[in-house]
């Protein structure tokens, strides 16, 4: 069986699946002690967390659908992101994230550039992005004549690497938190030298054996599912419009039913009565062709 037409459980699921890893940072529970210990402070949500939240500016432009979009009590906002295989695009695609978000952090009448809160994109992968084997790398604007020198401009990006190996840039807890992100699932046996995270893992187990995000994820994976299978069906549609246009081509330069079966290797019951439909209806359309085809 094919492996897309399986049904991953929520058992099996870390939270570098993408699923359960937006249902439990909709709770601010959840996404408030990740932001704490990526970040190693305290912070307050100022509203819960939001799961697929989409940006764009017009509907001609490029939109973006982000993970988790949250907000803290100094206006400043977060984009957390998984991502589990290495596109080689993610610089690019931070940017333009963060582009967009920075896009609506300035209400309209506001003058002053200095109102515009920080905006963190964060994005957690189980692959090295630079390959030099940190768990975390921050990038902000710097000066290339005085690297030292930042911006200060507030635009924020941080890539966590769950299987980095330098530790001492950044906390034990950090480190716990992203073997756990990559490796802990339902079923996994764990015990926590955080407390912090202990208590997490209580929270997500709740929410993933729930029944509502149970339904959630069926009915999810069942119109996964019906979308592949229309996209099948119209990948085979658009190949058989095609092979009436290729067949009547050859009709039409005098080619007979055997040389035609000789040069395309197709189906020989489909090619001979597409052949007989297109002599029987000469004025028809391809379409026209093909829904007699589907018909009989």
């Amino acid at each position: 069986m094919n492996k897309e037409t399986v049904m991953k459980q929520l058992n099996e699921m870390t939270l570098l699946d993408r699923f359960l890893f937006s249902e439990v940072m909709e709770d601010p529970e959840v996404s408030q002690i990740i932001l704490e210990v990526i970040f190693g402070t305290e912070i307050r949500l100022l509203e819960r967390p939001q799961a697929e939240k989409e940006f764009h500016k017009t509907p001609a432009d490029r939109s973006i659908r982000i993970d988790v979009y949250a907000k803290d009590e100094e206006g400043n906002v977060y984009d957390t992101e998984v991502q589990r295989q290495g596109k080689g695009n993610l610089p690019k695609r931070s940017r333009l994230y963060q582009g967009l978000i920075d896009s609506t952090l300035l209400p309209p009448g506001i003058l002053d550039f200095n109102e515009m809160k920080n905006c963190y994109v964060i994005i957690i992968t189980p692959f090295d992005i630079l390959g030099l084997s940190y768990y975390c790398y921050t990038f902000r604007m710097r000066c290339d004549e005085a690297p030292e020198k930042s911006l200060e401009d507030g635009g924020i990006r941080i890539f966590l690497n769950t299987r980095g190996t330098i530790r001492n840039s950044v906390s034990p807890e950090l480190v716990e938190l992203l073997h756990y992100i990559e490796n802990v699932n339902g079923e996994t046996e764990v015990t926590f030298e955080s407390g912090r995270l202990e208590r997490l893992h209580k929270r997500i187990q709740v929410i993933r054996n729930s029944k509502e995000i149970g339904v959630k994820y069926m009915q999810r994976w069942e119109e996964r599912l019906l979308d592949r299978e229309e996209g099948i069906a119209e990948e085979k549609a658009r190949m058989l419009l095609k092979g009436i246009s290729i067949i009547r081509k050859m009709k039409n330069k005098g080619m007979d039913t055997e040389a035609i079966l000789e040069l395309l290797a197709e189906d020989e019951a489909v090619v001979l009565q597409i052949y007989h439909l297109i002599c029987e209806y000469p004025d028809s359309s391809d379409e026209t062709i093909y829904q007699k085809l589907n018909l009989s």
